[in-house]
């Protein structure tokens, strides 16, 4: 005890890897690093060690403490004070964040990812004027909002002068926050170096055979050889049970720590008690509650003496493991008495979160007062973005709360917050807690709701098929109670419809439009307009629900920022079903542009995997499989496995082989997914059209017209048209071809007019259709829907070729090939070049970006960007990686690519 500092023995490999972080940063490679161990194996030592030979780098750090773990983002706070300076630095709206996050500034609660780049930004702010070396030990004792913050900036390191080191006991926490950050387990000294360090630490002329035995005991564990050296006779080694095997190492020193504070006055011991109780190392804290404890004045300097804090600034413990030491010496009573001592020092310091935190620590039993003070500090949490520090703070006041409503309530408004912050686990386990006979209509409709949305996070199939009638079984529960939820309640229910579509149970799409319907007459705003629409969508004659869904399209696309959010599935929904995809882009683009602001992640996730399978109708298959690429980069941001990420339609429509496809398919069947079953069979019976297997591709989706879902059906139309009319199903072609000329009437819509052009080609396919399918191009241009055009075109050079006119056919066919080739429409080129083949015109393949080739996934998606006009700063918001990292890729990708100029990259990369 008391020893000065030795050099690390035994860790020359550990130091190096550290090292090498470090030596990044300098190089301007950034990385980060998660220590991982038990109590005492040398992780501080570690950290330490590294900080102290960091020459040229700035150091910040900071340690978790348990008495934080209720304040979101406390730990974050302490971190970043040395950088305060830089915050003009960077984004304004990063800059809020971090002030909302932290106290500073009032404000929406911030998201948890966007206060993650707000940090990034920040430490590469700060490595502009020297490299910067971050360390944080006792990760595990993080508020869990800090934890994640620090965790998603480990991971989106890249190209700047930022080193990040986490050092954390075994924790499943710490482990699903950092899943995707490089780590570093630390085991026990090998036998000569802890001989060694046995040796330095022993008395001397200890027996070197009892030194062997101790060194094998211990595991090698530093902190236990340094201090149980002295301790370890032979008789305490048999007495222990201490042999072959290593011992639990960290009961040993709890327990030689409790001898060593045993040894000090009581006023000492008392006031190590409170020192432990307090936790956050608040020397005036800690004072303040050992007067009133009748504490005396110089009572800590014993301790400091037998080397077991060390009084600086702060109180610092010498490890962890003494202050637990201290704490559970004491008794119950002693240890409330403390922590009713310290609430009070808090709440005399302005110290709210503290004051409750402790005063919660003091109750044995239930204690309703204390309780509202843990609900007033679980709201202070969610205003600064901490759903998950709320979560846990709810609990704890449910915990404190006497049986009955108001715990209930407490229960399930934490789990909402759990369920919110994406802690399936920790929302589960509060649901688990209520007893429902205490729950009024609103909490029981609210803690449905819950249920629904863990069920559909876990991927339940029982639950995600029941997950309609169970939402509108919620929102029934909340009508004329609270209206607000109700809205939102129907809207959700309308969202996993069309997720499961017709794999649904419980109820049908006449029930589900009836209670939208209902639902809009419940409040006035923007949600009763857009229900309102999806009412007619759902139950009227499609003329008839054309001015109510254009009223809703229009709502959807007026509103701004987050509160767009709650409408982006619905918005998708009405610009398909009126067949405009430009205004369904820009509600996608709205959305995900809110989602980024604001830090939404999971909102974007949703935002972009939508927008991917939106552009299989309308769209480009090459910017579907670009925004699949986008949902990667976004999950391995979050820290979610991203590798199997598939868009199945996208990969039937890419060539991917068929039974893969049907393979992924049936799997999100079986889960409940039928909406990704569905786009499957109608992605495969389009490439059934591309192959020319038309009575494939009739069989596919004649069944779906016999049972039409909402906007899904409509878009398949064309496709089944083009099946029928080339399988001899005349009369189904002519069917769909009408059915479609109505809907572009009633819509008005370019792009229905053009789709129905090509089905009446089709379906006259006579001397007529060539002038048909030269309007239907002319429709389908205007609209922007540029494989619908060149799949027209397509048809348009094949009719040309029967009717021998080679010329103007390998022309027509050549700009379709260009224009299925820039989409990413592989399918439908291999049919143009056979096109061309047979009309005896060169079908060489076009170069098809041969330049990205030598381009990693995401130097080409960053070209992709930048050659379509965004900015660093939108680019590096949208990959979720420092505007630094984003100018380090484009550097590369000039050099690769050979450019000097946006202008010219444009040239090389082709149409987004």
């Amino acid at each position: 005890m008391g020893a000065q500092p030795r050099p690390l023995l035994g860790r020359d490999a550990e130091l190096a890897r550290l090292a090498g972080v470090v030596l990044g940063a300098r190089n301007g490679a950034s990385g980060a690093l998660v220590v991982r161990g038990d109590p005492g194996i040398g992780k501080t030592s570690l950290l330490r060690a590294t900080a102290e030979q960091a020459d040229g780098c700035r150091v910040v750090q900071v340690a978790g403490y348990e008495s934080e773990q209720a304040i979101a983002h406390a730990a974050l706070d302490r971190l970043l004070r040395p950088l305060r300076d830089l915050v003009g630095a960077i984004p304004a709206h990063h800059a809020g964040a971090l002030a909302r996050a932290t106290g500073a500034e009032d404000g929406p609660p911030p998201d948890r990812f966007l206060v993650g780049l707000a940090v990034l930004e920040l430490l590469s702010a700060a490595g502009r004027k020297r490299p910067v070396l971050c360390t944080v030990d006792d990760a595990h004792l993080l508020d869990p909002e800090t934890l994640t913050v620090l965790a998603f900036v480990a991971r989106r390191l890249y190209a700047e002068p930022v080193a990040l080191l986490l050092a954390s006991r075994d924790d499943p926490a710490v482990d699903a926050a950092t899943a995707g950050v490089p780590a570093l387990r630390l085991t026990g000294l090998d036998p000569e170096s802890a001989g060694a360090l046995l040796r330095a630490s022993a008395a001397p002329g200890a027996d070197p055979l009892l030194l062997t035995r101790v060194a094998a005991a211990t595991g090698g564990n530093p902190l236990a050889l340094i201090d149980l050296a002295d301790e370890l006779t032979v008789q305490e080694l048999t007495d222990s049970g201490l042999g072959e095997e290593p011992v639990p190492v960290g009961r040993h020193l709890v327990a030689h720590y409790a001898r060593t504070i045993g040894r000090t006055p009581p006023a000492t011991r008392s006031w190590l008690l409170v020192a432990a109780a307090d936790s956050t190392g608040a020397i005036d804290l800690v004072e303040a509650a050992g007067r009133a404890l009748g504490i005396p004045a110089g009572a800590a300097v014993p301790a400091e003496d037998a080397g077991l804090v060390d009084l600086g600034g702060s109180t610092r413990f010498r490890h962890p493991l003494v202050r637990a030491a201290a704490y559970t010496a004491a008794t119950g009573a002693e240890r409330r008495a403390a922590h009713a001592a310290l609430s009070v020092a808090a709440r005399e310091a302005g110290l709210a979160e503290l004051e409750a935190w402790h005063a919660a620590k003091a109750v044995l039993g239930t204690d309703d007062a204390v309780a509202g003070r843990l609900e007033r500090v679980a709201d202070l949490a969610g205003a600064r973005g901490g759903s998950v520090s709320r979560a846990r703070v709810l609990g704890r006041a449910a915990e404190l709360t006497p049986p009955g409503p108001a715990r209930a309530r407490r229960s399930v408004a934490a789990a909402e917050a759990a369920m919110a912050a994406g802690a399936a686990q920790l929302a589960a386990g509060l649901l688990d807690e209520v007893d429902e006979r205490d729950l009024g209509p609103v909490e029981r409709a609210r803690a449905l709701v819950v249920r629904v949305n863990l069920g559909v996070f876990t991927a339940d199939p029982a639950v995600i098929v029941r997950a309609t009638a169970d939402l509108l079984a919620a929102a029934r529960l909340l009508h004329g109670r609270d209206p607000e939820r109700e809205q939102r309640a129907l809207l959700q229910a309308f969202d996993f419809t069309l997720a499961v579509e017709r794999r649904a149970a419980g109820c049908t799409l006449a029930e589900l439009g009836g209670r939208l319907r209902e639902g809009a007459g419940v409040r006035e705003g923007p949600a009763a307009v857009v229900l309102a629409a999806l009412g007619a969508h759902v139950l009227d004659p499609y003329p008839e629900a054309v001015p109510a869904m254009r009223r809703g399209l229009a709502c959807v696309r007026a509103l701004d920022g987050p509160a767009a959010l709650p409408f982006l599935t619905a918005g998708v929904a009405l610009a398909t079903a009126l067949g405009d995809p430009g205004a369904r882009t820009e509600v996608l683009a709205a959305a995900a542009r809110a989602a980024r602001d604001t830090g939404a992640l999971q909102v974007l996730d949703t935002a972009l995997w939508v927008a991917s399978i939106a552009e299989l109708t309308g769209g480009t298959p090459r910017r579907a499989a670009q925004l699949v690429e986008e949902v990667r980069e976004l999950r391995r941001a979050i820290g979610y496995d991203a590798e199997h990420v598939a868009n199945v339609a996208q990969l039937a429509w890419a060539g991917a082989p068929r039974d893969h496809v049907a393979t992924v398919s049936r799997a999100a069947a079986a889960t409940g997914f039928g909406g990704v079953e569905s786009s499957a069979t109608g992605a495969l019976a389009i490439r059934d059209l591309a192959e020319g297997r038309y009575g494939d591709a009739y069989a596919a989706l004649a069944p779906e017209m016999g049972d039409p879902f909402l906007q899904v059906t409509p878009t398949r139309v064309p496709d089944l048209v083009e099946a029928a009319a080339r399988s001899g199903h005349a009369d189904a072609a002519a069917a769909g071809t009408a059915a479609l000329e109505a809907r572009a009437e009633a819509s008005g819509s370019p792009w229905v007019r053009g789709l129905a052009l090509r089905c009446r080609a089709l379906v006259v396919a006579g001397p007529g259709s060539e002038e048909l399918l030269r309007e239907s191009v002319r429709a389908l241009d205007a609209a922007g829907a540029e494989v619908d055009a060149a799949r027209s075109r397509l048809l348009l050079g094949e009719a040309l070729r029967r009717a021998r006119r080679r010329g103007e056919a390998a022309h027509e066919l050549r700009r379709a090939l260009r224009a299925l080739t820039a989409t990413g429409a592989t399918v439908f080129a291999e049919r143009a070049r056979s096109e061309l083949r047979a009309a005896g015109a060169d079908a060489d393949r076009p170069p098809e970006e041969a330049a990205l080739v030598d381009l990693t996934p995401r130097e080409q998606t960053v070209a992709r960007m930048a050659a379509r006009g965004d900015t660093n700063a939108e680019i590096g918001a949208a990959l979720f990686v420092s505007v630094h990292t984003v100018d380090y890729h484009l550097r590369k990708v000039f050099a690769k690519l050979g450019v000097t100029s946006r202008r010219q990259l444009k040239e090389h990369v082709g149409p987004a």
